[in-house]
């Protein structure tokens, strides 16, 4: 059986293992005790382990300890950066899964490795592409889901801790869907930073002498292009000024928007938006010279909490 208690508002509460303890780690576990669950904490990182202690987690001191202090049945949340450091977490853990248990990789993994992942463990994997960034934690994240549906339906009351309530989060389907889904979601974000970053550069070096955080504040009321990343670019100005100060033309960035054109390719779909995007985060690795890319280096802030590249 589920190791289960019942929390002051009456609701049947699910214990989840955590690991991984990063900036989004992190907000897992803050949200997740916050709506009432049992978490287990386990980080290579002792400080972040006793910082999730701190808001009230259990606290292991390793993978082995970790999986002791779970139910029979366990429900664990990966948090670990994409790629290697998911295999081999897996590794240790796989010996210690069975049908019963259940994985989500909550991280931007590869959608074709979670499909590999998911045919491999013995537990149910759920690959949970995950939107919102830290700047997100207060109102919850947006969850995309793949894997098999009993799984997903008994990590609900979770998945609703998480994200910004149970419209929050949805199965997309079988295992990869969720990361795919999150994957093509990434390349249109970059779609739509390129954009705003274009028109506020003919603004900015166009007719006028404007205010870029007053055009941004009343584009984000009532216009047509209203949206949160409008919100961030009203934010970078007023802290950095209509000029964006000594925000450099630098876009750094991880394999989501390669891997979406990718996709388009070899699908035959064509994403010149998203492609021209990609284009220009890589050209903005061999110069100084786009406003446009400024503002988008600034949004990655805004959203993420990436650093900031500065000029000197």
């Amino acid at each position: 059986m589920t190791t289960t208690t019942t929390h002051a508002r009456g609701v049947a509460a699910m214990q989840l293992g955590v690991i991984g303890l990063g900036r989004m780690g992190q907000i897992v576990v803050d949200r997740v005790l916050e709506a009432g669950h049992d978490v287990v904490a386990f980080d290579l990182d002792a400080e972040a382990v006793a910082t999730a202690a701190d808001a009230g987690a259990e606290p292991a001191d390793s993978l082995d300890d970790l999986l002791d202090r779970l139910g029979e049945e366990k429900r664990i949340w990966l948090m670990v950066p994409a790629g290697e450091a998911v295999d081999v977490t897996l590794d240790e853990l796989e010996p210690h899964l069975d049908s019963d248990d259940v994985v989500v990789d909550g991280g931007n993994s590869y959608f074709e490795d979670s499909v590999r992942r998911a045919e491999a463990c013995p537990a149910a994997y759920l690959d949970c592409g995950t939107s919102g960034g830290p700047a997100g934690a207060e109102l919850g994240f947006s969850l995309m889901i793949g894997g098999p549906e009993w799984a997903y339906e008994e990590c609900e009351p979770v998945f609703d801790a998480v994200a910004t309530g149970p419209d929050g989060h949805e199965r997309m389907g079988a295992a990869g869907s969720g990361h795919y889904v999150k994957m093509v979601h990434n390349g249109v974000e970059y779609a739509l930073m390129q954009t705003y970053g274009e028109g506020f550069e003919l603004l900015h070096e166009g007719r006028y002498d404007l205010d870029l955080e007053a055009v941004a504040s009343v584009w984000n009321n009532g216009a047509v292009i209203r949206s949160w990343l409008l919100e961030l670019c009203e934010e970078a100005f007023r802290e950095e000024g209509s000029d964006l100060g000594d925000v450099a033309d630098r876009i750094e960035g991880g394999s989501t928007g390669t891997w979406t054109v990718q996709e388009g390719l070899e699908q035959e779909v064509p994403l010149p938006l998203i492609y021209t995007a990609l284009g220009e985060r890589f050209g903005s690795r061999a110069d100084d010279g786009r406003f446009s890319r400024r503002l988008a280096n600034r949004l990655r802030y805004g959203f993420g909490r990436h650093e900031v590249q500065r000029r000197d």
